[in-house]
């Protein structure tokens, strides 16, 4: 082709070529609409079914494709990330590994999903072992995520490339979403859910089977706040109440610290617990950069003592330091005190909601009554169709004889059958059966099974029909799984709680003493601890107390504990109030302030 046919066939193309205007600010809204309703519906925000993610559903459902149970040797890493991402998943495997270590962190999720075997990470922010190291399976509660999921309880969907079917939803007879707790950045949302007690949260969904009216703050009762893998201490339950009534508030969480005394007579404390998500190595050194520019004092020495029976962090305190008020300042100061904020945020029926407490039970316990509706309803069919055949199979031994006779002159299987639903009532299901029949189910026995197993199967079909039309038996069924759950595998609380409120007033932070208070004539006031004061000698000549002005001298001086409160009366008949140490510290040849300054 020349260059004038060519210049010619370009032109033709730009003439068919036809061209849209688009208006750049509304496309760009548009996609980012809906490039926010995917990242919220398909990535960040957990299912308030299962309190599950896509990835996190993605992943126990590949293990449980692969038969990787808590019963059942472990399998490599590297080996259900290439499941989860050819079948299911279609990204970076880092993002699926990252996911699966935590589902087996116990310091992460308080009841682990997943079995790790290696090195999976620690509370030190050590990351783990690459994938092709480290093995896993389900652990034995991640079992009751997936239980009954090949009874229809819930709906499929396929995969990204149509040649694989997988769940919008896990079956999860445990409250996952309360109980194991679940964080994520949406887009223009976040969710963050702390996780809870199983025993409390089952406790909850068992009165709300009881009394579906029942008010939150009885809830609130039986729920009384997070419990966190890590243990700790809440402080304080206002701000957990309003979330659990709103779906927003706030918890601050302290470690767990005691204060001993050495045989020399010193205080040392020991930090045995932290706040959740707490990094236990980046703590360490927050306090020693704290210690080493005298921001914190009082501390003499940092060791870390952690071993396999648990964490023990040993903070040696000087020997003129107070060891509460040292303790104290640490919680002011350090992630020994964490306070972070609760949002409920969950998808229901796919769409981004912030719910209460009540709210997200509610929820849960619709879905558990839907699978268990479903799986009854799949038993039931099961159970019919096992009933029409053992009908035929009755029939068949009833008239045995001639059956026989009909399958000996048949001319292949095809015609067997047509003759033996001819000859008897039976169609062609029944028939296929009497044909697979072995010859050893003609013996006596087998045909006393036969009957035995058509009775069982008259009173299952009764029952299971019954389930279907009586809605309370649904949920005493309900309530007798939690409670079988609840025993098997509930466990006490790891974190306390305590009624008084997590913050630190200023007060906390400073030792009681005595102290002296001098004030002199034209209002300069300073403190002095009692320590500066000595008793005089014959013959001492005394030191200087407060250097003055000229023509200045000490009108008040007197002794008191520097939290005691000093009154100050004014010519215009007003009063002040402050905490003694407020006064300010100074030294023996300081004037002080003046107290129009304070």
């Amino acid at each position: 082709m020349d260059k004038q046919d060519n210049k010619k066939s370009l032109q033709e193309m730009f003439e068919k070529t036809k061209i849209e205007k688009v208006d750049t600010v509304e496309n760009l809204k548009e996609s980012f609409l809906s490039y926010a309703a995917a990242v919220n519906a398909s990535r960040a925000i957990p299912d308030v079914r299962d309190g599950l993610k896509p990835v996190h559903r993605r992943i126990l459902y590949a293990m449980g494709e692969m038969n990787n149970f808590y019963d059942k040797p472990t399998k490599k890493c590297a080996r259900i990330v290439g499941d989860v991402m050819g079948k299911y998943h279609p990204h970076g495997d880092s993002s699926v590994y990252d996911a699966m270590v935590r589902l087996a962190q116990d310091f992460s999720i308080r009841y682990p999903l997943v079995d790790g075997q290696g090195n999976f990470g620690s509370v030190d922010g050590d990351p783990p072992a690459a994938m092709r190291y480290t093995e896993a399976r389900l652990s034995k509660i991640a079992s009751l995520m997936l239980e009954d999921i090949d009874k229809e309880t819930v709906d499929f969907y396929p995969n990204f490339d149509n040649t694989l079917m997988q769940p919008s939803v896990l079956p999860a007879k445990i409250p996952n979403l309360l109980v194991n707790g679940s964080d994520g950045i949406a887009v223009g949302m976040a969710t963050n859910i702390p996780p809870h007690n199983l025993t409390e949260v089952l406790n909850a969904l068992q009165a709300l089977i009881d009394n579906p009216d029942i008010e939150i703050d009885d809830l609130i009762k039986i729920v009384p706040a997070p419990d966190f893998p890590t243990g700790g201490i809440i402080m304080g339950r206002a701000a957990v109440k309003h979330a659990y009534k709103t779906g927003r508030g706030g918890i601050i969480v302290r470690g767990k610290a005691e204060i001993e005394e050495t045989s020399s007579g010193r205080s040392r404390i020991i930090i045995t617990e932290l706040p959740y998500q707490v990094n236990k190595a980046q703590l360490i050194v927050q306090i020693a950069d704290l210690v080493k520019n005298k921001r914190l004092e009082g501390i003499s020495d940092i060791k870390e003592e952690s071993d396999r029976q648990g964490m023990r962090i040993v903070i040696d305190v000087k020997k003129d330091a107070n060891a509460q008020v040292v303790l104290n300042s640490l919680y002011k100061q350090t992630q020994l005190q964490k306070s972070s904020g609760i949002i409920f945020l969950a998808l229901v029926n796919s769409q981004p909601r912030i719910l209460n407490l009540k709210e997200m039970l509610y929820y849960y316990l619709e879905h558990q009554k839907e699978v268990l509706t479903r799986k009854t309803q799949f038993d039931l069919r099961k159970a019919k169709e096992r009933e029409h055949i053992v009908k035929g199979l009755v029939i068949a031994l009833a008239n045995i004889d001639e059956v026989i006779k009909i399958i000996k002159s048949a001319d292949d299987r095809p015609d067997a059958l047509i003759k033996l639903t001819q000859n008897f009532e039976l169609d062609e299901i029944q028939a296929n059966a009497i044909l697979d029949m072995r010859l050893s189910k003609l013996t006596s026995l087998e045909v006393e099974k036969l009957n035995q197993e058509l009775r069982e199967l008259d009173a299952l079909i009764i029952d299971l029909e019954d389930i279907l039309a009586t809605p309370a038996r649904i949920m005493q069924i309900l309530r007798d799984n939690f409670e079988t759950i609840k025993n098997e595998y509930g466990d006490a609380r790891k974190t306390e709680i305590s009624l008084e409120a997590g913050g630190i007033d200023i007060a906390d932070l400073i030792e009681k003493e005595d102290v002296v208070i001098s004030m002199t004539h034209q209002g300069y006031i300073k403190r002095m601890s009692t320590s500066e004061y000595k008793a005089q000698h014959r013959g001492g000549v005394g030191v200087t107390a407060h250097k003055t002005k000229e023509e200045d001298y000490i009108e008040q001086m007197f002794v008191t504990c520097t939290h005691d409160d000093i009154l100050f009366f004014t010519n215009k008949g007003k009063v002040y109030c402050i905490k003694a140490y407020e006064v300010p510290e100074a030294q023996r040849n300081a004037k002080g302030r003046a107290i129009i300054t304070k």
